[in-house]
């Protein structure tokens, strides 16, 4: 047996113990914290953890399983309800639409919901969401502890946890790789707002992350910005993750951002600026998503700003001057003219000197 100490730090994730190559038994400080997927890496490699007592003492290890709670009564009733049948009937029916459309391949996608304070249904991993059933869903906790299930749960929980921690209003969260949307987030873009009215009610303002190791703590973490004013997040270089209270609504948004991106992409072939909707009637659209109880960054501002494309990351061009800002407008016209009366006044500078 190969022992390797490791008492120096506080936090252990998974990142620590891969490093480890021959290793059977870690020895961990009494107060070292175990990430959860530090967990799913001593489950996978089979390793003893011992908490060292003192300086150099190091108590009998108990079997790596030890670390993971068992499921308990609540959670089995839980987990085999009436109301957890439908609800793993509903993801298995949008596991189904999400590869359909070709929003997900091989294994790729999860999707997860909140039945109870304290515990998720989630989708298994290295299954494709064409073939998995009701009987391969999972049930974890908001730590990501599995509690139920016979298949292992996605590794991608961690970013669905971290949504529910952070909204209470979250009740279902599906992410996905559409790949229209998905070029966006390819390209650090997002997409400008105020262009198509059910894109404006159900999505809106899209946000986006810069690029973090899947299935990683901080990698779920990187949502925490924006995930409040926002349920629908463009992942760098990965793929978008959308909120909802239900299920279905998750994926709507999916396909909802999807067809918007695509639709935008169609737009800027045809050589001419994309009209966009005026900024009152933008502010009326942001009405009926409040009535609705969706999230929109834009709930406060003025009505000039709606529409404001985005700078950093930006979208595409789309008329940011046509929202009714006074002097915001940059027609090709008015540049023109602009331009025009600057050389004159230039040149006649030039000629006085």
């Amino acid at each position: 047996m190969s022992k390797v100490s490791l008492t120096g730090i506080k936090v252990l994730t998974a990142r620590d113990l891969d490093n480890l190559k021959a290793a059977t038994e870690v020895e961990i400080s009494a107060g070292t914290i175990l990430t959860p997927s530090a967990k799913d890496v001593v489950q996978a490699k089979q390793l003893r953890i011992c908490r060292a007592a003192g300086a150099s003492s190091c108590p009998a290890a108990s079997p790596a399983s030890a670390s993971v709670p068992s499921a308990s009564p609540e959670a089995t009733r839980v987990f085999n309800s009436a109301e957890a049948h439908e609800i793993k009937k509903e993801i298995i029916r949008n596991a189904r639409k999400l590869w359909d459309r070709q929003y997900v391949d091989g294994n790729g996608g999860n999707i997860s919901y909140r039945i109870a304070p304290g515990m998720v249904i989630c989708t298994p991993t290295l299954l494709s969401k064409a073939d998995v059933t009701e009987d391969d869903l999972c049930m974890v906790d908001l730590e990501g502890n599995q509690i139920e299930g016979t298949q292992k749960r996605t590794s991608e929980v961690f970013l669905h946890l971290e949504i529910y921690k952070a909204v209470p209003e979250a009740k279902a969260v599906i992410h996905a790789h559409p790949p229209h949307a998905t070029a966006y987030a390819l390209v650090g873009k997002v997409p400008p707002t105020c262009v198509i009215p059910e894109h404006e009610v159900f999505v809106g303002q899209v946000a986006y992350t810069e690029y973090d190791t899947p299935g990683t703590q901080q990698f779920a973490e990187t949502v925490l910005p924006y995930v409040k004013t926002h349920n629908t997040i463009l992942l760098g270089n990965h793929g978008v993750v959308c909120w909802a209270d239900t299920v279905t609504h998750a994926e709507w948004y999916q396909e909802i951002v999807d067809t918007y991106c695509r639709t935008l992409m169609l737009a800027a072939q045809l050589g001419a600026p994309i009209t966009r909707i005026p900024a009152d009637k933008a502010k009326q659209l942001l009405t009926v998503k409040k009535r609705l109880g969706l999230p929109d960054a834009r709930f406060d501002l003025q009505e000039c700003q709606l529409c404001d494309a985005p700078e950093d990351p930006g979208g595409i061009t789309a008329c940011p001057g046509s929202c009714g800002c006074s002097g915001a407008s940059d027609s090709s016209a008015e540049v023109d003219a602009l331009v025009k009366m600057v050389t004159d006044e230039v040149m006649k500078v030039l000629k006085l000197a």
